[in-house]
């Protein structure tokens, strides 16, 4: 009798991937908790895959951004982290204290969502946002 599919093994095979258990797992991981580095990544999976790897961490990470299942994100002074929201254009907000996380919808209007003063020929998709500032448990630690 065939197993049901798991609704991530349905989304990598429809993103043409196949899918392995690192592959799954990094996923749900990413699911579980977004705005990882590949190191969080495999700190979140070690424990059910003792045989996974940074290295096979980042080759799934690698995949999945090649397939649009997932986003990479480089914050000034941090590791580039993954998140799987990536079908809209948002933003994020990071705690200048301890690093956290956050997306922050798009700004203004329809993406790109800010226009630039001048395009210099560039057909505009995109804009990255990135606002900084202490989160609400920095700020009452006084940081």
């Amino acid at each position: 009798m065939l197993q049901p599919q798991s609704p991530t093994d349905v989304t990598l095979r429809a993103a043409g991937l196949r899918v392995t258990g690192t592959r799954r797992a990094v996923y749900d991981a990413l699911r579980e908790a977004p705005h990882q580095s590949a190191d969080g990544v495999l700190g979140r999976i070690a424990h059910a895959l003792p045989g996974a790897s940074l290295q096979s961490v980042y080759n799934a990470l690698t995949d999945f951004v090649a397939t649009g299942l997932v986003r990479r994100i480089e914050p000034a002074g941090h590791a580039g982290l993954y998140e799987l929201r990536v079908h809209d254009n948002h933003h994020h907000i990071v705690c200048t204290g301890c690093g956290r996380v956050e997306d922050v919808d798009c700004v203004v209007g329809q993406a790109p969502c800010l226009a630039p003063s001048a395009t210099h020929g560039f057909a505009v998709h995109t804009a990255e946002v990135t606002f900084w500032g202490l989160c609400p448990d920095c700020r009452s630690r006084g940081a």
